[in-house]
């Protein structure tokens, strides 16, 4: 039994450092963002900025430039690392992220209606996105279940779903005007350019007010990962929970791809690096939603000012994610395994 509860003090000590690790980090990325770019600003001005003083070109370029595109990237990747290890730990499949099974493809086509055919930009194509993408989503889940929903029943169903929506959008850029067709391709690539506070807003509520539920339902979420029947057999009322879980998700989702456009893998990648980092034992929703935060941050500094010429985070992050997909998929198969 000593053994056991060391294993677990052990465990729980690791899992501390990692979060303050990543939580430094986070801060060192957001103080960095704030501070280097085409002209330098010392600590000083920065904050002088924040607590809302007015000083000479810092007060645009940090303040209206520099920090909603901070606050963003910070927001967006949160609710990308936390919707992505709810839905790869509660169907218990890697690939069953929301990048994946078709909910930011729904997303993305429901913008790019709205930005090519209805001439819209703004609120609209938030709303529009958020639409889509719990659209997309109920009709997975709705598609893929039968008698239960299985993991890899929603990803392939997902991934089917996601190939038809792909063709849509490729379908409406193709009668697309130019300047729609830059607006629309900017959006879908996912971009933290051009962030504004009217944009931050929205994905920060949504954050504020689903990361709670997900949060409070840890426990819940770890018990469906041993299985349908172990969960119910421990208590958890397994439909119920996994609707709960699936909607708040999906809206962290849909709101930040709203906000800052599909941003490509980061719910993908945040869950897995998580794990690697904390270990067996104990709920990944905390870490993998730092690490979402920490990628889209380093991501989009990468982009700017790392690689020669300037590239949206979303071309960044599906540098990083798509030979990982690449490799899991090989690993599956080489274990005899399925999708």
């Amino acid at each position: 039994m000593s053994a056991v509860a060391r294993g677990r003090r052990a465990r729980g000590r690791r899992r501390l450092v990692v979060i303050t690790v990543l939580g430094v980090l986070i801060a060192t990325g957001f103080a960095v963002t704030l501070m280097v770019g085409r002209t330098f600003y010392p600590p000083g001005d920065v904050i002088g900025v924040i607590l809302g003083r007015d000083v000479p070109g810092a007060s645009f370029t940090v303040g209206r430039l520099r920090l909603p595109r901070a606050v963003l990237a910070v927001v967006a990747g949160l609710s990308f690392g936390l919707a992505g290890v709810t839905f790869q730990t509660m169907l218990r499949n890697p690939l069953a992220s929301p990048d994946i099974i078709g909910i930011s493809a729904g997303a993305g086509t429901g913008a790019t209606f709205a930005i090519v055919v209805l001439s819209l930009e703004g609120v609209g194509v938030s709303v529009f996105a958020i639409a889509s993408g719990l659209a997309v989503a109920l009709l997975v889940y709705l598609l893929s279940y039968r008698n239960g929903v299985a993991g890899g029943r929603l990803v392939l169903v997902g991934i089917g779903i996601a190939a038809m929506l792909h063709s849509i959008t490729d379908h409406i850029l193709d009668r697309a005007a130019q300047w729609d067709l830059q607006e629309a391709l900017r959006w879908l690539t996912g971009s933290l350019n051009g962030a504004g506070w009217e944009a931050v807003v929205p994905a920060a509520t949504a954050l504020a007010l689903l990361a709670p539920v997900l949060l409070a339902r840890a426990g819940d979420l770890d018990a469906l990962r041993l299985g349908d029947d172990t969960a119910a057999a421990l208590g958890v009322r397994v439909d119920r929970t996994r609707l709960v879980l699936i909607v708040a998700a999906v809206g962290l989702i849909s709101f930040a791809t709203a906000a800052a456009g599909p941003i490509a893998f980061v719910a993908f990648l945040s869950g897995p690096i998580a794990a690697r980092l904390v270990g067996p034992g104990g709920s990944l929703l905390l870490p993998a939603a730092l690490v979402g935060a920490l990628l889209v941050l380093v991501a989009d500094f990468a982009g700017q000012f790392l690689l020669g010429t300037r590239f949206p985070v979303g071309v960044v992050t599906g540098v990083l994610g798509a030979p990982y997909l690449v490799y899991l998929i090989v690993r599956t198969h080489r274990a005899g395994g399925s999708l």
